[in-house]
Order: structure tokens, then C-alpha cells, then sequence
């Protein structure tokens, strides 16, 4: 399965990245602690396929405090600046995207050119070893964390992972979050770079010539898909065509994703299959 991603990739790219093509197995998020204890059991990773890019918060609750662990926070100023998990610095919603001008305009959303993401990858203090691990607060944002990861995936990273149900299933689960800010990145030199994977976009010229051949899913909010030019869109309404599906819907109320069979079932309704090349926007 092939798929591409217009302007905005959302968590959900991320998502099918690693259950739509997976094995027909069941998976549940594991009991929640109580109120004064953290949860042992971690998020079972092994039904989904290709699932390298994600990270259990157990797993970095171990790494917290490591020199080896870059942590970025994607959720808004504010909401970063009201809790986040220790440690975590925050970058926000656009941190390797081109900005200039205002959305709709030629290149705007999109991601930068290698030789202008190089140095912002090495101000944060990311390179090639060290684990990368992004998170948000997927009820509160259009999941960033998703976006970021994808971009640096099309950029060649190995190294860089998704929290598994960002910020709330962290904070269900017992563990710390902080409103101290003093984090501070240990800048690094020598990130090295691929050559932008171009299967994993879809321009609009692309997405003009295939209209009707090729299945189209807008992801925003159902306000937008009618019109709604809340967000900053330059014009309303939706690609003609176009299937609806909310990216959150992947999710369980906690945050974590859905089963394998639960997310085939979802994208069989939009005719996807594991076959089938598609886009979301």
C-alpha cells in the first residue's frame, strides 16, 4: 500500500504507515494504573507491522535524562507552556516547514530544503544515532508529532519515533509532566541527509491528473471538509471527490490506536484496501 500526502501529513499518515498492511491480530491498550501508581505493562506493539517509528511511554520513561534521547514537544506554545513531559522542548506545530508568505501560497506548509533543515535539525540537537522521540497532545492539535516524523522519514531518519498516545495516554498512565521550561537543546553537527523520498507526497498537479482514479481522503474536521475556512484555508470545501474521515478516528479515547482489523475495517469503508495507492490531506 502506497501512501502519499498533500501539505499536511497528520498522525494518521504515520498510522497506516504501520497497521494498514498488518497482520490480522487483536491488540488493547493495557489496563490504566491506579491514580497513585504507573502502569508496568506497556502498549503491545507486536500486532502492527512496520511499527520502529513508535515508542511505548515506557520505553522512554527509561530514556528520560539520557544523553542519547533528543524529546520534542509539538503541541502548541500554550500548551506546552502548561504542561509537558520533563525534559521536552518545545518546537510547535511547524518546525520543518517553509512558512513564507501565508497558507495556500506556492511552497507554504511544505517541507524545507535539505541545505535550511540541516541547521534547524542540528539546533535541536538532533543527528543520526541519538532516539528521537516526538509527541503531542492528539485531542488538542493536528497531531504535529505525526507530521514532524513523516517529514524527517521522507528525509532518510531511521532514528526519529512517535510517543504512543502522546500526552494523555502519558498522563493516564501516572507518568510526570512539568511546566518547567528550562530544557535547553545540546546543539550537534554533521546530520546527515537523503535525497527527499518523492513516494511519500503527492502534489496537487498529481492529485489533479489522477481525479477519480485515485482514491482522495480529507482528514480535517468535518467543518472544513463543508467549507469552513477557520484554519486558515484560502478557499473552502474539499477536492472534488474526496473521501471524509477525521484522523482521530484511528483513535481510542486514550489516545492509543486502534487494532489492525479495527483500522482495515475503517479504510475498507473509504475503498481502501492494503493494495490500493491513496492520499490524505
Amino acid at each position: 500500500m502506497q501512501r502519499k500526502v498533500n501539505r499536511f501529513a497528520l498522525l494518521l499518515v504515520c498510522f497506516l504507515m504501520a497497521f494498514a498492511a498488518s497482520a490480522c491480530s487483536q491488540n488493547t491498550a493495557p489496563a490504566t494504573a491506579d491514580s497513585n501508581e504507573v502502569a508496568e505493562v506497556a502498549f503491545d506493539l507486536s500486532a502492527y507491522e512496520n511499527s520502529d517509528f513508535l515508542i511505548t511511554p515506557q520505553d522512554l520513561q527509561g530514556l528520560l535524562g539520557s544523553e542519547d534521547l533528543v524529546l520534542l514537544d509539538c503541541n502548541k506554545p500554550d500548551i506546552y507552556a502548561d504542561e509537558h513531559i520533563p525534559g521536552a522542548i518545545g518546537i510547535g506545530l511547524h518546525a520543518f516547514s517553509d512558512k513564507v508568505g501565508k497558507p495556500g501560497d506556492p511552497g507554504w506548509g511544505t517541507i524545507k530544503k535539505k541545505e535550511d533543515l540541516i541547521p534547524v535539525l542540528e539546533s535541536l540537537g538532533i543527528d543520526n544515532e541519538k532516539t528521537v522521540v516526538f509527541y503531542s497532545d492528539v485531542f488538542r492539535g493536528p497531531g504535529a508529532d505525526g507530521r514532524a516524523v513523516w517529514q524527517l522519514k521522507l528525509a532518510g531518519m531511521d532514528n526519529v519515533k512517535i510517543l504512543v498516545g502522546g500526552l494523555s495516554y502519558w498522563k493516564e498512565l501516572g507518568y510526570d509532566v512539568t511546566k518547567d521550561e528550562s530544557a535547553a537543546p545540546i546543539p550537534t553537527t554533521g546530520v546527515e541527509l537523503k535525497d527527499y523520498d518523492q513516494s511519500y507526497m503527492a502534489t496537487k498537479d498529481s492529485i489533479f491528473e489522477n481525479l477519480g482514479d485515485q482514491v482522495v481522503i480529507d482528514v480535517r474536521t468535518e467543518g472544513e471538509f463543508k467549507g469552513s475556512q477557520k484554519a486558515g484555508e484560502p478557499r473552502g470545501g474539499h477536492i472534488a471527490g474526496a473521501e471524509y474521515m477525521l484522523w482521530t478516528s484511528l483513535l481510542n479515547e486514550n489516545g492509543t490506536p486502534k487494532n489492525p482489523e479495527e483500522i482495515k475495517t475503517m479504510m475498507a469503508a473509504l475503498n481502501v484496501t492494503p493494495e490500493t495507492d491513496f492520499t490524505v490531506y
